[in-house]
């Protein structure tokens, strides 16, 4: 007997939908993770994309724990002397609710080709409304 690998053409692709409201933003980064993965299937395989299509609504509402809005803070860099720029949570979640988000469940992903694979499956949207109906997206409940 065998171990089991999937094939990319054999993984079937489902959508989710993750309220993100209210919500903690590292439990809503690490589910929408795993099932950008894939490994919530019993068909998981490391070297597979076998994960699924994940539309979190409502970024704007997430949740925080104690003093991150202020002290969380997010760099970027332009490569160039003095190019440091440091945003923080607050700042950023006023402004780009969504980048927040993706920020989050891109650094949970694998930093290769694969991951930057399942990284496009992420949808994140400001409200409630998205543009996906038509892909009959499933809830996805986090626990509390």
């Amino acid at each position: 007997m065998s171990t089991f690998m999937a094939k990319a053409e054999d993984v079937e692709r489902k959508w989710y939908v993750i309220d993100a409201a209210d919500k903690p933003l590292g439990r809503v980064a690490s589910e929408a993770a795993r099932l950008l993965r894939g490994k919530h299937k019993p068909i998981f395989t490391p070297h597979v994309d076998t994960g699924d299509h994940v539309i979190i609504i409502n970024a704007e509402k997430v949740a925080l724990t104690g003093k991150k809005l202020t002290q969380k803070l997010y760099y970027h860099h332009s490569r160039y002397p003095g190019g440091m720029t440091l945003i923080n949570y607050g700042t950023l979640l006023k402004t780009r609710p969504e980048r927040a988000v993706e920020k989050a469940i891109k650094g949970m992903l694998p930093k290769n080709r694969l991951g930057e694979q399942m990284y496009r499956k992420l949808n994140v949207y400001k409200g409630e409304a998205h543009p996906h109906q038509a892909q009959k997206p499933e809830a996805w409940t986090i626990r509390d």
